[in-house]
């Protein structure tokens, strides 16, 4: 049994790296910086993560038996499939939005996301760099309804394997139009933004896969085709995974360089 996801993620690197070199972003190389540390979040955090998702799942789905009527989980997991997966996306979405904007606008939650934020050379790989209390805390909060609303299995099977494959996309050094879709699905080059350690970029594109949100919450930053001039935070992150681990908790009262966004925003 792979329970540290090896066989995925030699797949994912079959598609990515050859993918990365040929429509790459930026120049960057295969064996670029952080690389093993990235690939032990990949290995510990996916264990530790899929661990608390089966056991949230399990005490919510409890939960609703007693507190949700029958009627609406049965109504909710018996529409069509097709139209689950689509409100399984909005729903889970609201969550990761307003989980990843308290994370970069409440000090204490900051000090776990600035870990996240820590990359300096962004690619695929980068979607597994998040401390785990940042991973588990922000999917706590985006799947805890879905499971709470009776969403069927399958549904929530087909949105798991998308919004896998779409954070791959969406951290990759890759440069692909999107054209008119960017406002409807995130992108690279939407996400890469909000990676950008530079003014214009601070506190914005939080969502994760429907930049929408972002357009109604007033934190959408239009970037164009502009390239980021450089990635990462002020402050210096440990280069360890276990350096990084303990980070947040070493840091003290200092926020980094990610000011609180405006309240008119």
């Amino acid at each position: 049994m792979d329970i540290f996801g090896i066989k995925g993620l030699l797949i994912c690197a079959l598609i990515f790296i050859p993918f990365e070199h040929l429509f790459a972003e930026r120049p960057q190389k295969v064996l670029r910086k952080g690389l093993g540390v990235d690939l032990i979040y990949v290995l510990f955090n996916g264990l530790i993560v899929k661990t608390v998702i089966v056991l949230i799942a399990a005490n919510t789905l409890e939960a609703a038996a007693i507190l949700v009527p029958q009627s609406i989980t049965q109504a909710v997991g018996g529409q069509p499939v097709w139209l689950q997966v689509p409100e399984i996306i909005l729903i889970t979405d609201i969550g990761v939005y307003w989980a990843h904007r308290a994370f970069h606008t409440i000090p204490a939650l900051w000090k776990f996301h600035a870990v996240h934020h820590g990359i300096e050379e962004l690619d695929w790989l980068g979607a597994f760099h998040s401390h785990p209390v940042d991973a588990i805390l922000t999917k706590a909060l985006s799947l805890t309804p879905i499971f709470f609303l009776g969403f069927s299995e399958a549904s929530i099977a087909i949105f798991s394997v998308i919004y896998f494959w779409h954070t791959l996309l969406v951290h990759s050094n890759v440069r692909i139009p999107f054209g008119p879709l960017k406002w409807l699905i995130a992108s690279p080059q939407f996400h890469r933004w909000h990676h950008a350690n530079q003014r214009e970029a601070y506190d914005k594109n939080f969502a994760g896969q429907l930049p929408v949100l972002d357009m109604v919450f007033g934190t959408y930053n239009p970037t164009g085709d502009k390239v980021p001039e450089k990635y990462g935070v002020d402050d210096p992150i440990p280069s360890s995974y276990f350096g990084q681990v303990s980070y947040p908790l070493l840091l003290g009262e200092k926020r980094s360089n990610r000011p609180v966004p405006s309240t008119e925003a």
